[in-house]
Formats: structure tokens, C-alpha cells, sequence
């Protein structure tokens, strides 16, 4: 079975259709989806998904890019984080994309995080574009390797790859594996150690080759693990079996979570 480590599909586009997202899971063999948390005032949405279908599990966090939104105090999100759907802190990180100031509310936000996911004993679900090098500074600094969690979508080089593995964080390869100009991430597919990797859709965005440009799903997490597989020279059923692996060992209360 394969397990969809990163999506949200409490997003319109998947919500208003979610028995046809749970049936396309069932089809696929995915038997698991982590729908992220971005927002306090989502997470309703999100909370509701996990407790109606037994293949879903949540987070609980803030994203980096949200700006207008509730901050979350550490109290709140650890409390947050015992509802028995929730299995990690996030979507939590640095995203520096839209933000060329550098702005330090996200910085302070990502520290919360971090505390959160030591205090609660979760992992984190760590965000990170044109920001890594502070990214992995807070992370140090804040002792994010005690919590353990993810590098989401992963987009940076081998070198930042690495930095985040000696942190013990595990990598995940969404759909943008699947396109040919992204040869960084490619290079990173291939270099990670296999009991590190996971993969995930960041649904409904950045569906792989050969649904891009459409509205992506959990269900086509199979074409993730399918590039992953034929970029290593290993068996589509060997990467199945290996970040199934790594999502349980990762998160390992979820496999009783899912069963329920």
C-alpha cells in the first residue's frame, strides 16, 4: 500500500468531490493521506475529513506564507495536536518566495512550531522555499531534531538535503520529480537513502506527468513513487514498501490511527 504523506484536500477543489478522491485512493492502492493543516481558522475542515474517513489522518499548524491570520501560541497548538487524528505539527517553515523581506513574524511563527512539536512529542512538517539556509538555522537553534519530522515537497539542493538528513529529517518528493526540467530534485531522488525518502501529491497542486496542468489527488501519488522508483533502478514495489516504511517508523501511532 502506498500512503500520500502531504496533502489538502479540505481545499474546495478536492472537498466538494471527496468520495470520488477516497474511491481514486481505494483504486490506487493508497490506503493513507496526511491533509495539512494551514490555518487555525481551516482546521475544522481538516479535522472534520479526518474524523468522517478512516484513510485520513491531519496536522495542525500555521503556514509560513499566511499572513491576516490567528497566530498560534504554543499551548494552543499542543493541545491542538492531542485530538487523536492528529499525528504532526504543520505545515510549519520558511517561505521567503513572497516575502523578500525576510520578515521576522515568520521566523518567530516557525520557532512555535518547532516548541510545539518537541512539547507535544510530534513531528514537524517543515515548508521551505528560497529560504533554507535560516531554515535549517532555526532548526538547529531550536532543536527541531528532538521533534523529527519532514522536509515537504522538497525542492533544494543535494547539499540542503543533506544538512536536513544530519537533523534526522526524512525527505519528500511530490509530482515536480516527475518533470523533466527539474533536475535538482531529480539528483535528490536518487541520492537520498531509501530509509529517509517519502512521497507525497501537495494536492490539489503540482500534479506529475501524466496529469499536469490538472487538478491533482491522493490517488496519483502512484506516479510519484513510479519516477522515484525508475530514477533509482529499484521496482515500483520496493519504493511502495520503503515509504510505507518510512511514514510509520516517522509517524507511528498513524498505522492504528488508519485501521480504526
Amino acid at each position: 500500500m502506498l500512503v500520500d504523506s502531504h496533502c489538502h484536500i479540505d481545499f474546495p477543489e478536492l472537498s466538494e468531490r471527496i468520495g470520488q478522491v477516497i474511491a481514486l485512493m481505494h483504486d490506487n492502492d493508497v490506503a493513507c493521506a496526511v491533509c495539512i493543516g494551514v490555518s487555525l481558522e481551516g482546521l475544522g475542515g481538516v479535522l472534520a475529513l479526518a474524523e468522517a474517513w478512516p484513510a485520513i489522518l491531519a496536522s495542525v499548524g500555521v503556514h509560513p506564507e499566511a499572513t491576516g491570520v490567528r497566530e498560534p501560541s504554543v499551548a494552543e497548538l499542543v493541545a491542538l495536536a492531542c485530538h487523536p487524528r492528529v499525528i504532526a505539527i504543520g505545515e510549519t517553515g520558511l517561505d521567503y518566495y513572497w516575502h523578500k523581506d525576510a520578515p521576522e513574524w515568520q521566523r518567530e511563527r516557525f520557532r512555535t512550531h518547532i516548541r510545539a512539536a518537541r512539547e507535544a512529542e510530534k513531528p514537524l512538517v517543515i515548508h521551505t522555499r528560497e529560504a533554507a539556509a535560516d531554515t535549517l538555522r532555526l532548526m538547529r537553534e531550536e532543536g527541531a531534531a528532538a521533534a523529527g519530522g519532514v522536509m515537504h515537497c522538497f525542492t533544494e539542493s543535494w547539499e540542503v538535503a543533506e544538512a536536513a538528513l544530519d537533523q534526522g529529517f526524512y525527505i519528500s518528493m511530490s509530482g515536480i520529480v516527475t518533470f523533466k526540467k527539474a533536475q535538482t530534485v531529480r539528483e535528490v531522488a536518487q541520492r537520498v537513502p531509501l530509509d529517509r525518502l517519502l512521497v507525497e501529491t501537495d494536492s490539489p497542486y503540482l500534479s506529475p506527468v501524466p496529469y499536469r496542468g490538472k487538478t491533482n489527488q491522493p490517488g496519483y501519488v502512484k506516479h510519484v513513487a513510479q519516477e522515484v522508483a525508475r530514477l533509482r533502478g529499484l521496482s515500483y514495489q520496493e519504493v511502495v514498501d520503503a515509504t510505507t516504511d518510512n511514514f510509520f517508523r516517522l509517524f507511528p501511532d498513524a498505522r492504528t490511527k488508519v485501521a480504526q
